[in-house]
């Protein structure tokens, strides 16, 4: 397919998917050529879209079974309420086509290592899947794993991350998916905060250890939290505080902010807002750019996808994201430290988080 337009099924016609098939209209290397969704009116919404930017009209389909039989689709990108990721990507992929999953990679971790298993089986037959983490191809994001990686903020101590959001009652009743925990996987955290935990991980590497305490401050409809705080400890003996709330009276920003010895850096909504480097006191000046979002991974899948290489977000960076969240709920649950590797490697498998939002009793 090295030399061929990617021909793409947007799975999940909402908001995210609208989004896709926004960034796949600008591409001379990809074309959306299905809808998928059991939703007619969320369909027509997406074709119309499509056609308004002087793209083909897709095919639409009720369900993934009946698109990967009735149209020719290359790539799929799975769009879907996040409890129905895994299972989607791996229909696809048993058919051979190349996946996109937005984040989170899937609410559950059997089923995200399963998912693991089965992209690992189709690598072997030039089948990739990437999971959507865009952040890290902001230009800011960039900067600082640069500066990391090269050792330029001394040894790292610590890092600050929080997700300050506010979403209203009338956002969770507008889907009935959303705050549950059998399709949303968790609140503030999960839906709105995977991204900022996911460059926690990319900043400071593996977390060994997470204390939380979860709660729903604000949104008491709901099933999952609307506000959550944890600490992290990680391998490299640095320490991380890791919150995420849609309860925050709007104008709430997102930021990560990481603290070395010989230097710092923050990302402000995902632009580079601090930068010093190598000791300097003096702000190092830096040209970086705008966020680089959904563009910029669709730019690296495609490529990757052409040349026969691998994305450069892995399905099992999908599974540690979903795994440091998941490790936050259980902490709360159980209201006790708990290892990241136990976490990942199922020993809380069947822990029953839901009843680990609120606080503790007195």
């Amino acid at each position: 397919m090295a030399d061929t337009q990617q021909q793409v099924a947007i799975v999940g016609c909402g908001i995210i998917g609208k989004r896709h098939a926004a960034t796949i209209a600008e591409r001379p290397d990809a074309i959306v050529t299905a809808l998928v969704d059991p939703d007619a009116a969320a369909r027509e919404a997406v074709l119309a879209q499509l056609t308004e930017a002087g793209q083909p009209e897709p095919k639409q389909y009720d369900d993934l079974t009946a698109a990967l039989s009735g149209s020719d689709i290359s790539l799929v990108a799975i769009c879907t309420p996040s409890g129905m990721h895994a299972e989607m990507a791996e229909e696809a992929l048993k058919e051979r086509k190349h996946v996109v999953v937005e984040k989170p990679i899937d609410v559950d971790l059997g089923r995200a290592r399963r998912l693991g298993a089965a992209a690992a089986r189709a690598a072997g037959q030039g089948v990739q899947l990437s999971v959507i983490s865009q952040h890290r191809f902001d230009a800011g994001s960039a900067v600082i794993k640069e500066a990391i990686d090269a050792g330029r903020f001394g040894q790292l101590t610590s890092c600050v991350a929080t997700v300050a959001w506010w979403r209203s009652d009338e956002y969770y009743a507008s889907a009935g998916w959303r705050g549950t925990w059998a399709q949303d996987g968790g609140g503030a955290l999960m839906n709105q905060g995977v991204h900022t935990a996911d460059l926690v991980l990319w900043f400071m590497g593996r977390p060994v250890s997470i204390q939380a305490q979860a709660l729903r401050a604000a949104h008491h409809a709901i099933e999952v939290e609307d506000t959550v705080v944890a600490t992290i400890t990680f391998e490299n003996g640095a320490v991380g505080t890791l919150h995420a709330t849609t309860a925050a009276f709007p104008g709430g920003r997102t930021r990560v902010s990481v603290h070395g010895t010989e230097g710092g850096a923050e990302v402000e909504d995902d632009l580079l807002s601090r930068l010093n480097v190598d000791g300097s006191t003096d702000e190092a000046s830096v040209d970086v750019g705008d966020p680089g979002g959904h563009k910029a991974q669709y730019d690296d899948i495609l490529t990757a996808i052409a040349a026969g290489n691998q994305p450069a977000i892995t399905v099992q960076d999908g599974i540690n994201a979903l795994a440091l969240v998941r490790a936050v709920y259980i902490a709360s649950t159980l209201q006790r430290p708990v290892k990241f590797e136990d976490v990942l490697e199922g020993k809380y498998d069947d822990v029953e988080v839901s009843r680990g939002i609120g606080l503790p009793p007195n």
